[in-house]
């Protein structure tokens, strides 16, 4: 399997997620299944875990730790901080003393005593980006992080951050049906040797054939507010993606799949974070590692899913103003 470079050491390009099992979309399994799930891949070879603060309340964190930490030395760890979710208390807070706070409960839940890559979950424009950088490049000294990045951030102010001291990694939804960083952020990265790390890649489960009927996720489920599965948008959607899938079946691979190497083919410091909470999927996914598709099929799969052909934008009005990557 070939590997690419994130936060200075070689790691295969698709990692895991870790916010399925315990937020976003629908009900948490099981604790005991969350924690084969993360054994499972770190002994299929995974080597990159991405988690963050927010996923459960620091749930993910914990998970994490408890079922994997033992292993330390053996892959890639990832979390983030940088979005505020305490009750009525609910934004972006990337003050020096706010990450300082969240990095060493972070390490507490995870049970190290270092994170390899650290992000700032979003853009906070209420703190000078200097002072933000400033903190991390301490927890770096301190040897509480070995590198920082960003998250859903635009391609102007990853120029400035890299420019206080550089960054190891951006992080941003990409995939078939989200094209944003391909305003900027990508050339951005590409010019400035920074890995780019596509999360959502397989569209919210939507490339991967997960979705049918979104009335029938649960109440919590955060794709019930997005647009593109509302009831104006899906079933123009859904038949899109029937094209897609019909696509992927011909070329005798997964929607899952087919996305996934879709994203990779896009530039060689691109990696990508599927998330899920079921170890068949998450072998599917792995496989993507060592594929080596078509090019005129992911061509095919570009031209028929793209920003242009899918209705609906990726987040609901009041989401997208937490968002500093580029729009369309």
């Amino acid at each position: 399997m070939t590997t690419r470079i994130l936060a200075g050491r070689n790691v295969r390009p698709v990692g895991l997620g870790c916010m399925n099992i315990a937020w976003a979309y629908g009900e948490a399994p099981p604790r005991e299944d969350a924690i084969a799930l993360f054994r499972h891949a770190l002994d299929s070879g995974c080597d990159h875990f991405d988690t963050a603060n927010i996923y459960g309340g620091g749930t993910s964190e914990q998970i994490l730790g408890e079922a994997i930490m033992h292993r330390r030395d053996e892959f890639l760890l990832a979390s983030k901080t940088g979005i505020l979710v305490d009750g009525p208390r609910r934004g972006v807070d990337c003050h020096p003393n706010s990450i300082a706070e969240s990095l060493d409960a972070s390490l507490k839940r995870l049970g190290t005593d270092h994170i390899d890559l650290f992000y700032m979950h979003r853009f906070d424009p209420k703190v000078p980006i200097a002072d933000s950088v400033g903190a991390m490049v301490r927890a770096i000294e301190a040897g509480k992080i070995g590198s920082y990045g960003v998250s859903e951030w635009s391609a102007a102010h990853i120029r400035e951050a890299h420019g206080v001291h550089p960054m190891a990694a951006v992080q941003t939804e990409y995939s078939l049906w989200t094209r944003n960083v391909e305003l900027g952020v990508l050339d951005a990265t590409r010019e400035l040797g920074i890995a780019f790390v596509a999360f959502s890649p397989v569209g919210r489960g939507a490339l991967a054939g997960e979705v049918r009927d979104p009335a029938s996720l649960g109440e919590k489920d955060l794709r019930r507010i997005m647009p593109r599965f509302d009831a104006e948008n899906w079933p123009d959607n859904l038949a899109l993606l029937d094209r897609y899938y019909a696509l992927a079946a011909d070329a005798g691979v997964t929607p899952a799949q087919l996305a996934l190497a879709w994203v990779l083919a896009q530039a060689p410091h691109v990696h990508a974070i599927p998330g899920t909470r079921s170890i068949a999927h998450f072998d599917q996914n792995h496989v993507a590692n060592a594929l080596d598709l078509d090019p005129g099929l992911l061509e095919k799969a570009g031209a028929l899913v793209n920003q242009q052909s899918v209705k609906g934008h990726r987040y609901a009005d009041g989401m997208r103003r937490a968002i500093d990557t580029e729009d369309y």
